[in-house]
């Protein structure tokens, strides 16, 4: 299907939500990114999804009114929009069946394209218009709500890996709320920031909306059979609304899936996604490339350090299997036009899940013929690893052959180098993007990240490496561990370091004590990438060991290619024209800290560069789509050596100074520029073959303080040796 085809099937189903009430002491507007407030009238705004009668029980509205000759449309929207207007006995005891608003509030949803209302008398609305509707009932999600606790708790034992709801671009201004139009958002109330089990409710609960609207007209929607990371998406949502709904409404942005949480389960409760969303997005409806419903948008988790973000989104099985009491047990076929059985929504993503997402190895991945790169793409996700240093700082690493052989970064093992805290820093989470847990013995930190093997093919001794490994320079990584994600369950390792580069490229190389069966080397691509071909980003940012997810997948474009003159080792390794070579990739995709070391692949899933580093702000904040990263055609001495691992000496190559790639990856302009054009004749041109140093060097010399007395052209003598000038 289309994008425009997707699209248009998104905005039929996509509603603004509004919610406005009496509030005399403007305090409803509290954990909001936006809001209107006049003559204490609050107004809050978020987004809906329309249920096509196929994912709902028709008489769900009947019989919650207690009125069996209402008829109309059932809207899903975050709960979070309606809470503040609750009455205070609902907020205080939790009250179950139908839920109260207190006096004076009102629901309205702004439909954009919509069959016909009971009350347009049967003409067509193709303009916008708002509709009157019912709070029928709140439900919570109590699986997305468990794991997205548990998401937050594994996080909390790494200093400046706190956690809390909301968007980056909204400011914690808790300036006084007394006028009209749309104010930035308020800090968390604290004992929600603080307590994970509050935020994962909050976030995760959804409220039922019921309209007077025929839904007869709805498109007929499915259940996306399968979710895999890197799966493309899209979202409509109505950000900002009240500020002026018709410009906002349902606004269309697109993505991937970076991330499912728990990872490797039949039930996914948790989805994070690269796209850019915006404060009153949340509530939307989440489509995939054939128009099937993946989920419904909910509000960003950000990190407390950082300010970075992470889009979620609630699975449609979650919401159903919550909502068992609401959807119906047996959904009508024509809503599932692909026939998934929703009657047991987990069984669904049993039935569909991909083998790679369970068990065994990645080869068993059955082609979906209408994505040709998803096979390629999941190979080159099976090539990225999790590499950790004295069980606290952690990257990402790079499988480079079946013999286990392991490219990382070097700040990773020498962090002082490149201007990084050291990984035993108490300050390290915070200035080298590799957090330390705290708290408990190292010992039970090493098991918590599970076990190393052995005895998984032959032992990887040290004489192939005698050059480097026998070195004791590489002596005081004594506890490197790796967690191999090409099988399921994954399966963790001891390496060692073999090559630290000492030159200008921040590479280096560890080697598995042991390597297993079945590894799946990563494919590379040594040409120069086209600008604004697609870029996917596979590392494992934000989130640690202890969180237990896969990769995440970013996807953005080359953004610009830094090129330099070819060293000589790659001319014998690149099999091309003499002539500059790509230096440094920079791209659009999100990279964040503990991405350093993964991959950039391009649409076939071959690798095109190593993530380096980011960007940052000049008080520290990351900029993540502004990342930079080493090409593989700067990488060839490496990935030459991995052949064979036989001849070390190519790697020399990536040990001597080079003035130019040490510029480039500075971010200054070359040492040696080459001349500029001759300055207009307007400019004077005074002494151009002398500097500042040597003409006053010459005016010294010919100044009296240098002659004798007597005026004669000698020197005179000094209470010290007279020394020349070396101005």
């Amino acid at each position: 299907m289309g994008l425009p085809e997707i699209v248009e099937v998104a905005r039929k189903i996509s509603v603004m939500v509004r919610v406005q009430g009496p509030d005399p002491k403007g305090l409803k507007m509290r954990n909001h990114a936006f809001h209107q407030y006049q003559s204490g009238i609050t107004t809050l705004s978020a987004s809906g999804m329309l249920l096509p009668d196929g994912l709902y029980d028709v008489g769900l509205a009947s019989r919650v009114r207690g009125d069996d000759n209402w008829s109309g449309a059932v809207v899903v929207t975050v709960a979070s929009v309606v809470e503040p207007f609750l009455s205070l006995r609902r907020r205080e005891n939790n009250s179950k069946g139908q839920p109260e608003l207190i006096s004076g509030a009102q629901i309205d949803i702004l439909v954009e394209k919509t069959t016909r209302a009971e009350d347009t008398e049967g003409l067509d609305r193709e303009d916008p218009c708002w509709l009157s509707a019912r709070l029928l009932t709140l439900v919570d999600v109590p699986g997305s709500s468990l794991a997205l606790q548990s998401l937050v708790e594994a996080s909390s034992g790494l200093l400046g890996h706190g956690w809390e709801i909301g968007w980056s671009l909204a400011s914690n201004d808790s300036s006084a709320q007394n006028f009209t139009g749309i104010q930035s958002q308020r800090p968390m109330a604290l004992e929600e920031s603080a307590n994970p089990s509050l935020m994962g409710k909050s976030l995760t609960k959804f409220a039922v909306l019921g309209v007077p609207l025929f839904s007869e007209n709805l498109p007929n929607i499915a259940v996306s059979p399968s979710i895999k990371r890197g799966d493309f998406l899209l979202a409509a949502g109505s950000p900002f609304g009240i500020l002026s709904p018709v410009h906002f409404i349902n606004s269309i942005s697109v993505g991937t899936i970076a991330n499912i949480y728990p990872p490797g389960s039949p039930n996914r409760s948790l989805l994070m996604a690269d796209i850019r969303c915006l404060p009153g997005m949340e509530g939307g409806p989440v489509l995939d490339k054939s128009a099937d419903l993946i989920g419904i948008l909910i509000r960003p988790l950000r990190q407390k350090a950082s300010g970075a973000e992470v889009q979620l989104l609630v699975p449609w099985e979650a919401v159903a299997t919550a909502c068992a009491n609401v959807l119906p047990e047996e959904p009508k076929k024509a809503g599932l036009g692909n026939g998934h059985n929703l009657g047991n929504p987990n069984s669904q993503g049993k039935a569909f899940i991909n083998n790679s997402d369970l068990n065994g190895p990645v080869n068993s991945i059955v082609k979906n013929p209408s994505c040709p790169s998803s096979v390629t793409l999941e190979k080159a996700m099976a090539s990225v690893c999790l590499v950790t240093v004295n069980d606290a700082a952690w990257a990402s690493g790079v499988l480079l052959n079946s013999e286990g052989l392991i490219m990382t970064n070097a700040h990773l093992l020498e962090p002082w180098r490149f201007g990084k805290a050291s990984v035993s820093s108490i300050e390290n989470g915070i200035k080298s993007g590799y957090p330390r847990p705290s708290g408990g013995n190292k010992k039970q930190e090493s098991e918590d990240m599970g076990p190393s093997i052995s005895g998984f093919g032959e032992c990887v001794t040290e004489d192939k490496f005698v050059k480097y490994s026998s070195s004791s320079l590489y002596s005081g990584h004594k506890n490197i561990r790796v967690r191999l994600d090409h099988t399921r369950p994954w399966i963790w390792c001891d390496a060692k370091v073999v090559y630290i580069s000492k030159g200008p490229l921040d590479v280096a190389l560890l080697q598995l004590v042991h390597a297993p069966d079945r590894l799946s080397p990563v494919t590379m691509d040594f040409a120069s990438p086209p600008l604004g071909s697609k870029a996917y980003v596979i590392g494992h940012g934000l989130f640690g060991p202890r969180c237990g997810l896969f990769p995440s997948v970013s996807v953005g474009v080359v953004a610009k290619v830094v090129k330099a003159k070819r060293s000589s080792s790659s001319l014998s390794v690149i099999k091309e024209d003499a002539g500059d070579i790509p230096a440094m990739l920079e791209t659009t995709a999100a990279v964040h800290p503990g991405a350093s070391g993964g991959l950039v692949v391009n649409f076939d899933g071959c690798m095109i560069g190593l993530i380096t580093s980011n960007a940052r702000h000049g008080g520290g904040t990351v900029i993540p789509h502004l990342n930079f990263s080493i090409p593989c055609a700067a990488l060839a001495s490496i990935f030459k050596f991995s052949e064979d691992m036989q001849d070390a000496t190519v790697l020399q190559d990536l040990d001597r100074p080079n003035a130019e790639i040490s510029s480039i990856w500075a971010l200054m302009p070359s040492l040696a520029p080459k001349p500029h054009p001759a300055l207009p004749h307007s400019i004077p041109q005074i002494n151009t073959k002398e500097g500042k140093g040597s003409r006053f060097a010459k005016f010294i010399s010919d100044t009296d303080i240098f002659k004798s007395s007597t005026g004669d052209s000698k020197p005179g003598k000094f209470p010290f040796q007279n020394i020349r000038s070396k101005l």
